[in-house]
Parts: C-alpha cells; sequence; structure tokens
C-alpha cells in the first residue's frame, strides 16, 4: 500500500474535465501535468493534499486554455470535493516571484524557446 501522489487524482480529475470541455483532452492533460510537477519543485506545497494540487492544476489548466469559460462546474465538484474557492488561498508560485523580495524574476521575459546552439559543446 501506498499514499495516492497526485498525479493518481490528476489523472481522473482530467478526465472528468475533458469530459466538460471544449480544448482538445491530451493539450488540457499535458497542462494540468505540468503545472501539477512545477508544484513539486515548491517546498511549501507539501503542506497541501496530493487531490488539492491535482483539483488546483486540473483548474488552472482549464483557465489557461479557455480564459472566458468558468473552469470549474458541478460535475468537477462532484468529482473532486473541492469547489473553486477552495484553490484562492494556495500561493502562486508567479505572484511569490513577482515580490521585490524575489528580486522580480518571474517578471522577466520569457523568450518561447532557446536556440539550438546554445546546447552544443564549445569543443565541436
Amino acid at each position: 500500500m501506498t499514499a495516492p501522489t497526485t498525479m493518481c487524482f490528476l489523472r481522473r480529475f482530467c478526465f472528468v474535465a475533458q469530459q466538460t470541455s471544449e480544448v482538445p483532452s491530451l493539450q488540457l492533460q499535458c497542462l494540468a501535468f505540468y503545472i501539477a510537477e512545477l508544484s513539486l519543485l515548491e517546498y511549501s506545497m507539501l503542506c497541501y493534499a496530493p487531490s488539492l494540487i491535482a483539483a488546483s492544476a486540473a483548474f488552472l489548466a482549464k483557465y489557461i486554455l479557455s480564459p472566458s469559460k468558468k473552469p470549474w462546474n458541478s460535475t468537477l465538484r462532484h468529482y473532486t470535493l473541492y469547489q473553486a474557492a477552495d484553490f484562492s488561498d494556495l500561493p502562486a508560485v508567479r505572484e511569490k516571484y513577482c515580490q521585490h523580495k524575489y528580486k522580480f524574476v518571474a517578471k522577466k521575459y520569457c523568450p518561447p524557446s532557446i536556440p539550438t546552439e546554445f546546447f552544443q559543446d564549445l569543443n565541436n
């Protein structure tokens, strides 16, 4: 026996979210998984239940892909046991790193890709 991880919950939550979403299901799932994995990098996220992180990742992925539509509905509330208001108190990594204390690094421009020549050895 092991404790369920965020990914265990996220697989189910994404399946439910895909039933009520107009965005491509694979895109929704990949984005939600990416967001959830980013939470692994934050020590402060350890105090949150894996199910809450998974539901938050699904919520945020739906919002990012369809910003003009409410990302949460009664079906997701039923299957996750969370309401949208439950996510509002979670610390946002971006907001955290937009502060002077962290030198506003989240406000820096992020290019869409890194040139491939930057990954080549200088000896070649």
